[in-house]
């Protein structure tokens, strides 16, 4: 799992490019406040590694809750910026700060 950050000077965004890996895995998106935590509107492409990827832009100078869903399954990142319990969810959220 991993997370990278591009911030583009000419814009106030990051792009933000999320990778989980999961070879047994059908399907895999990162769900979070920055796209309505919607799977459809985080989908994530599997690479020929088994590795799934996506790149989003994030408006930068806020902090978004986020995680991977994976077939299903909620899954925390490694290398989120910290961790916060979401009353709503009765779990803790990976939280990405740009």
């Amino acid at each position: 799992m991993s997370i990278k950050k591009q911030f583009i000077k000419t814009k106030p965004v990051c792009k933000v490019t999320f990778s989980i890996e999961a070879k047994e895995a059908q399907t895999a998106a990162v769900v979070g406040d920055f796209n309505g935590w919607n799977p459809e509107n985080g989908a994530l492409t599997k690479q020929k590694n088994g590795t799934f990827k996506g790149v989003f832009e994030v408006s930068k100078d806020a902090q978004y809750e986020f995680r991977y869903l994976v077939d299903g399954v909620y899954v925390n990142e490694a290398e989120a910026d910290s961790y916060v319990f979401n009353e709503f969810a009765g779990a803790e959220n990976g939280v990405l700060a740009v």
